[in-house]
């Protein structure tokens, strides 16, 4: 199993909003490199939701029920989706603030490449996060 982070801001697509639909096609990914990520997940991987702009915070996570496949949102083939399932929501969200003052996470593409939008994290980085998750 890997492990991800994507990024969405909270007025474009929000987790309260996958919450609701319960299913969702991760699209409009316009970048080769995060592009490349979507390309290399697996089905039954685990995806961090981080709010990204306004609130910059990890809120839940997902899971991947569909490997990539051409994004219907554009007509260039190069393009791709992913199809996520929310799992849980976090008991507290992780700020970007609380992952950069933790040195575990020094190395983590959000600190490191903080405009990609889907990166890989090693399964000590997601579980460190969910652990942040369980305090204030």
């Amino acid at each position: 199993m890997n492990y991800w982070l994507v990024k969405s801001e909270p007025n474009a697509y929000s987790w309260e909003t996958f919450l609701k639909e319960g299913k969702t096609l991760w699209d409009g990914v316009r970048n080769y490199q995060a592009r490349n990520n979507l390309k290399a997940m697996k089905k039954g991987d685990l995806v961090l939701f981080y709010h990204s702009v306004s609130s910059k915070e990890v809120v839940g996570y997902a899971k991947v029920v569909k490997e990539h496949y051409p994004d219907p949102t554009t007509d260039d083939d190069r393009w791709v989706v992913v199809d996520l399932v929310p799992v849980t929501e976090l008991p507290n969200a992780v700020t970007l603030a609380k992952i950069k003052r933790d040195d575990r996470l020094e190395n983590i593409a959000l600190v490191k490449q903080a405009r990609l939008s889907v990166m890989p994290l090693k399964k000590e980085e997601f579980e460190i996060i969910l652990q942040l998750s369980e305090s204030h």
